[in-house]
């Protein structure tokens, strides 16, 4: 966490991850059909099984009736296999965590399998835009080198920008500072219809304010709980909250930041500071511990995605971002009446 997490002044805190939570694969769903009751109408919902693309998710969807509207609460789904859910109130223990893991897959097939996550996330962003009703924001937090950017390049490639915003937190402006330190995170949270995305996020402030003693540890403390309030209100508005952290080796941050050293073009991302903060590293492992474990909640579970392999962090990701979205069932609004009679004059 060098000067790119951000030096500012103010932070939350944080828990462990359980190594053992359960963990469900959700590549192989139940087929079928199932319909319910709402706003009068009975609709059937579209099979759970993963489409390979959105060409025919969209197939399978297109005679549905939209929703009147959306369900309350956040609509959550299990995370792709290999991530570790931390359950509510468990502690998080990192170091059982193997950040090396593959999932069997090789650099192709995750690659392959990419690419028809991606495009469900295509499809299904276009609804929640169009619905606009709902709105997820999608958190990343690493250690540096952690990958938080390659991921939001590699998984969201192909989005329509209209319908998604990414938020960088660095240090706080002097407006910024001035206010509580939640201040500047809500005025980027998500409208209706949009995925917003933090690279960095309101967790710094438990995090880098911890590590450098920026704030006093009552003050920190104390955020573990307003950030909670602060998702559950989130939820409470519709929007959905996920929040993975990319977890890393130390020798695997060691070989990529060599690698920036040894890579003229990589240059622009290294920083000597880096290297004090790499010294850091137990403070800033027991501080995520923290973070994960008080603020991993029923309706803002954290994830925590085995990040060494680069491909298979980004399969993880996306497979969990479209499972997610497609738990949500957004629906494009109904059209108005008669539109299919209209004619275009010459």
């Amino acid at each position: 966490m060098s000067k790119r997490h951000g030096k500012h002044g103010q932070g939350q805190r944080p828990g462990e991850t359980d190594a053992s939570a359960p963990q469900r694969d959700v590549s192989h769903r139940k087929k079928g059909r199932k319909t319910r009751e709402q706003g009068g109408k009975t609709r059937a919902r579209h099979p759970g099984h993963r489409p390979p693309s959105s060409a025919l998710w969209a197939r399978e969807t297109e005679g549905l009736a939209p929703h009147a509207e959306p369900p309350p609460g956040p609509a959550l789904a299990p995370a792709a296999k290999s991530i570790v859910t931390v359950r509510p109130g468990s502690r998080c223990d990192l170091d059982a965590i193997d950040a090396n893991t593959d999932g069997g897959l090789d650099k192709d097939e995750a690659k392959a399998a990419l690419a028809a996550e991606r495009a469900r996330i295509v499809a299904l962003q276009e609804r929640l835009y169009a619905e606009h009703k709902r709105s997820l924001l999608v958190v990343f937090q690493a250690i540096d080198t952690g990958g938080k950017d390659g991921t939001i390049r590699a998984v969201f490639e192909g989005v329509n920008p209209q319908g998604c915003r990414v938020w960088s937190f660095k240090v706080p402006s002097a407006e910024e500072s001035d206010h509580d330190f939640l201040w500047r995170y809500h005025a980027k949270a998500p409208a209706r219809g949009m995925i917003n995305v933090f690279n960095r996020s309101h967790y710094e402030d438990v995090l880098v304010v911890r590590v450098k003693d920026l704030v006093p540890e009552p003050v920190w403390r104390a955020r573990y709980d307003q950030i909670n309030d602060f998702e559950r209100m989130l939820s409470a508005a519709g929007t959905t909250v996920l929040k993975f952290f990319l977890h890393i080796s130390k020798d695997e941050q060691k070989e990529r930041l060599e690698a920036r050293i040894a890579n003229p073009d990589k240059h622009w991302k290294f920083d000597p500071a880096d290297l004090v903060e790499r010294k850091a590293w137990n403070a800033y492992q027991a501080a995520f511990a923290d973070a994960l474990s008080e603020c991993s909640t029923p309706q803002a579970p954290w994830h925590v995605v085995p990040a060494n392999r680069k491909w298979y962090r980004n399969l993880l990701i996306a497979r969990t971002i479209a499972d997610t979205l497609e738990a949500m069932d957004p629906r494009f609004p109904e059209a108005q009446a008669d539109i299919a009679g209209m004619t275009v004059p010459d």
